[in-house]
C-alpha cells in the first residue's frame, strides 16, 4: 500500500520555524521528483517546492523562495520543508506529492498525495 504520511505540523507565532517530514512507503520513493503543495482556507492548491529525485536540484514558488528549503533523504524514505520565518499567510494544509509528469503546478501531475499536515501561523 502506497503511504505518503506529513508531520511536523502546528500552531506558531509569526517569525517563528517549523520543519515538515514526509514519511514515504510501498513505492520506490528514490525514483520519484516530489513537490510541497499547500492550500489555505478557502483556496485551491498552491504547489510550493520541488525536489529532483537524482540531484535534489530544487525550485520555489516566489511566495516562500529564501524562507523555505525542500529537501530529502531517499535513505530514510523522507522529505522534508525547512520553513523559517513563517508568515500568517502561510496557514494552509500542507501536502507532499509525489510528481508523475507534467505541469508542477497541477494536482493532476502527481502519482500520490498525503493526507496533509496543518499549519496555523499566529500571533
Amino acid at each position: 500500500e502506497v503511504q505518503l504520511v506529513e508531520s511536523g505540523g502546528g500552531m506558531v507565532q509569526p517569525g517563528r520555524s517549523l520543519r515538515l517530514s514526509c514519511a514515504a512507503s510501498g513505492f520506490t520513493f528514490s525514483l520519484y521528483d516530489m513537490s510541497w503543495v499547500r492550500q489555505a482556507p478557502g483556496k485551491g492548491p498552491e504547489w510550493i517546492s520541488h525536489i529532483n529525485r537524482g540531484d535534489s536540484s530544487t525550485v520555489y514558488a516566489d511566495s516562500v523562495k529564501g524562507r523555505f528549503t525542500i529537501s530529502r533523504d531517499n535513505a530514510k524514505n523522507t522529505l522534508y520543508l525547512q520553513m523559517n520565518s513563517l508568515k500568517p499567510e502561510d496557514t494552509a494544509l500542507y501536502y507532499c506529492a509525489a510528481y508523475a509528469s507534467g505541469n508542477v503546478y497541477s494536482t493532476n501531475s502527481y502519482d500520490y498525495w498525503g493526507q496533509g499536515t496543518q499549519v496555523t501561523v499566529s500571533s
